[in-house]
């Protein structure tokens, strides 16, 4: 049967091209979007994940992570007091404005954290001495953002707002979602590079202590703090997610687009195995004639539908790894693991089987007797 449908299916070339085309448009627009999507996804709480806090305490009706906005840093004590509550720190997130070399400024997120117990500190730490930033004005950046930043170097001098700043190191992986790049410094020194008033924090990280739940201290917390919201990790980070998927429609675009993909490769490969049916009624007659089954000529045409999902999604993978390579010298990163890879190898498969179902209906309707027929 696999035979029978492989000599089907190259019989014409150019219609097996034409098919293996529609796959390949399908798999890459998938690959591309998907990737995105989930970068996506993956940057809009890239710092909430990376931070080891169980609660976050945040402004009253924050919309998400990056609009973060300042309260009284009295919080801090209240909350240290809460039973449960193994540690407490705050953390400050603010925009500022970096000046560049040219004279031009580009907008940053100024990321505040205490350097001695370092919560909330960068995560990858590709050059220089974490510790350094205990001194004035010493701030990490990410690698993925020097060249927005106009190309500096450790040791470099730069200007946040007026004031002087000397790179102390630079990070990896901490690239911000809303594409204003990422900034660490001390608590202390982040207040004079932003607009954050002093005495007043941005957020304010917990860590439940052993015996407690994460739910029970954060009821706790609910009850004792006035004026501000209480989320557990996962509900923040899934907070920031939500908004940028659902409230700027962000993240349906992306995935709106994998579908239209899907859509068209479907059809034009559903349009192939139905040409090719049609061509071979009378082979399909004649199998009819000799005793074949329905199940037998669904298996000839569901072989085609495989056989074609398999090179169309090799050779699909394929270009969309070129796709992705020059996309990301062009700033743009995508997040593929290997069980999101084989989702879309499943889905290629569903395309191809589910194009072929009006050819199975065809064949299922057919006459042994047309085989006869001049």
């Amino acid at each position: 049967m696999v035979s029978l449908a492989r000599k089907n299916l190259f019989h014409d070339r150019v219609r097996f091209a034409v098919a293996l085309l529609g796959i390949q448009f399908a798999v890459v627009l998938m690959t591309l979007q998907i990737g995105f999507f989930l970068k996506f996804m993956t940057n809009a709480s890239v710092l909430i994940d990376h931070i080891e806090a169980d609660i976050w305490i945040t402004a009253k009706n924050l919309k998400n992570f990056d609009f973060g906005l300042p309260f009284s840093e009295q919080k801090l004590y209240e909350a240290r007091r809460v039973p449960g509550v193994l540690w407490a720190e705050k953390f400050l997130m603010g925009f500022s404005y970096w000046k560049m070399p040219d004279g031009g400024q580009e907008t940053i997120q100024v990321i505040g954290f205490d350097p001695e117990t370092r919560i909330g500190a960068p995560w990858d730490i590709v050059e220089g001495n974490l510790d350094d930033v205990k001194s004035f004005t010493q701030i990490f950046i990410d690698e993925a953002d020097r060249e927005r930043l106009g190309f500096p170097r450790v040791g470099d001098e730069v200007e946040i707002i007026g004031q002087r700043a000397r790179i102390a190191g630079i990070t990896r992986g901490a690239k911000s979602f809303v594409g204003s790049p990422f900034v660490f410094t001390s608590f202390k020194n982040a207040l004079k590079l932003s607009f954050i008033p002093p005495g007043q924090t941005v957020y304010i990280l917990v860590k439940v202590a052993p015996g407690y739940t994460v739910e029970e201290v954060k009821e706790h917390l609910a009850r004792t703090l006035t004026g501000v919201d209480v989320y557990t990790k996962r509900e923040f980070s899934w907070k920031s997610r939500r908004y940028w998927l659902l409230v700027t429609g962000a993240g349906i675009a992306l995935l709106s687009t994998a579908l239209l993909g899907l859509l068209v490769g479907t059809v034009i490969v559903g349009q192939t195995i139905y040409a090719s049916t049609m061509e071979h009624l009378k082979e399909f007659g004649t199998l009819k004639a000799l005793g074949a089954s329905n199940a037998d000529l669904y298996r000839i045409i569901l072989a085609q539908a495989l056989i074609m999902a398999v090179i169309g999604y090799a050779t699909g993978m394929l270009l969309a790894r070129a796709f992705l390579i020059v996309a990301r010298r062009a700033g743009l990163e995508a997040y593929l693991p290997l069980e999101v890879l084989a989702g879309i190898f499943g889905l290629t498969l569903l395309m191809c089987i589910g194009a072929s179902i009006l050819s199975i209906y065809k064949v299922t309707k057919l006459d042994p007797a047309l085989v006869f027929r001049s």
